[in-house]
């Protein structure tokens, strides 16, 4: 099948189930910027579903069989069931349906030069830093982000350039679907164990991923990452490699003294340093990300001084250490992480910056995660001077009635639970103190205690 083809020729009406969604939304986006009748279904109003309104796509709130007719392709998200009425009425009518992976993976390769951020941990913000350089280097890219990017105001941008730059997600082997010219993975750890069976599966999935880099592409790979050795191992490709304790490697980072706590360092390209370097953003994993964007820059042919001003305008992507305001002498700010490597991560960058107590509210997400990695959160979560959990937020699973944060909490020194939001802000109001950096953190919305209390302590 000629994809390009048929996506430009053949998929004239394409219709989205879930247009809502972070990647949906921009899809749509992009095929209808690309000239093609775009229409979708969600189950509720969004700032996404808007956006697409004002733009002239019809979007249908609820599912109806009547919604899919005249369209000539289907997408639809991993989450749509399969008794999903506009799913069904599609076949029936036989019209090709395909799912959200699969067709990113058609888009993706209708460019010449696909850049690929996979990894456990830190993908939206290595994909925001390469963005951030390629727009300062006036690439025009293409941009599919798992958050938003202030520099760009959204999660997605339509260039008309050779470049796309997205994340490439591991769960439910997604990653399969997709091409890369370079292709980055940051790190691999144990997660999605509800999917995948063990490191080892993890570890092959990668594997597989990077054995799809175009070919003449290049993989660019943590070289310090311990579970990554085994698929670097078994990779026959070009390799560039960044690290932070191998001076050897093709790109190291040396830190230096900050008096704020926010990353400064040299960075030495195969031996040689070509500059100083300093992120807006706090933490070691932060520097390796960055290390990770300027490998896949210098590929692409970026100068030095294009790359180190990029990074030092680089204020970070939404929900990540997202500074959302203060009040009473307490700095708020917000975080994604939900793995407790990401949490570790995340609260011992905190602890560098100058503040008298790192307060973290966190929000587990999904219950098999929860199990399988329980004594992982209580050595990650212990990390701040005080810990408040709320109930586990279930996102695509059903509730295990043996699995609980109140359970989770009495194995952290010191941590409270929290049944509610307001209950959450009534032990933060009495636990909190002037200096102090409250962290909300989880991928579901926990986000909102923090907004709540900035917005009512005012």
């Amino acid at each position: 099948m000629n994809r390009i083809h048929d996506l430009t020729e053949r998929y004239q009406h394409i219709h989205f189930i879930g247009i809502g969604g972070v990647s949906m939304s921009a899809l749509a986006e992009i095929m209808r910027l690309r000239g093609h009748c775009v229409t979708g279904s969600d189950n509720s109003e969004s700032p996404a579903v808007q956006h697409l309104r004002d733009n002239g796509v019809t979007v249908y709130l609820g599912h109806k069989e009547s919604q899919v007719e005249g369209a000539d392709l289907v997408v639809y998200t991993a989450a749509i069931s399969p008794d999903n009425p506009e799913l069904l009425e599609a076949k029936r009518l036989g019209i090709p349906v395909v799912e959200r992976a699969v067709f990113l993976g058609w888009i993706l390769r209708c460019y010449g030069c696909p850049i690929g951020v996979s990894g456990t941990h830190g993908k939206t913000t290595c994909t925001s830093m390469i963005s951030q350089i390629l727009l300062e280097a006036q690439l025009d890219p293409t941009i599919l982000i798992g958050g938003t990017l202030p520099l760009i105001g959204q999660n997605f941008k339509v260039g008309a350039s050779p470049y796309v730059v997205y994340e490439a997600c591991e769960y439910v082997d997604s990653f399969l679907n997709f091409v890369s010219y370079i292709t980055v993975i940051l790190n691999v750890d144990a997660d999605h164990l509800d999917y995948f069976e063990d490191i080892s599966a993890i570890q092959a999935s990668f594997l597989a991923y990077a054995r799809l880099t175009m070919p003449g592409g290049c993989l660019v790979a943590n070289g310090d990452d311990v579970n990554l050795q085994p698929v670097l191992r078994q990779y026959e490709g070009e390799r560039v490699l960044f690290s932070m304790k191998d001076q050897n490697a093709d790109y190291f980072a040396k830190l230096l003294p900050s008096p704020d706590g926010l990353p400064v360092f040299e960075i030495y390209e195969r031996g040689e340093c070509v500059g100083e370097c300093r992120l807006q953003v706090p933490g070691r994993h932060n520097v390796m990300n960055a290390l990770a964007a300027c490998a896949a820059a210098r590929i692409v042919g970026i100068s030095w001084e294009v790359i180190l001003h990029a990074l030092s305008l680089f204020g970070g992507a939404k929900r990540r250490f997202e500074r959302k305001g203060e009040f009473r002498g307490v700095t708020v700010v917000d975080d994604y992480a939900h793995h407790p490597s990401e949490i570790a991560a995340t609260l011992r960058a905190a602890k560098e910056r100058p503040f008298s107590r790192v307060v973290c509210l966190f929000q587990p997400h999904t219950y098999s995660r929860t199990k399988a990695l329980w004594q992982e959160f209580v050595k990650a979560l212990s990390a701040a001077d005080l810990t408040i959990l709320l109930d586990i937020y279930a996102a695509r699973e059903a509730p295990d009635p043996l699995v609980t944060s109140q359970a989770l909490a009495r194995d952290i020194p010191g941590a409270l639970y929290a049944d509610s939001f307001e209950q959450a802000k009534e032990l933060l109001l009495e636990h909190l103190r002037e200096g102090d950096l409250l962290i909300t953190m989880g991928a579901g919305d926990v986000y909102k205690v923090g907004e709540e209390l900035l917005a009512e302590q005012q």
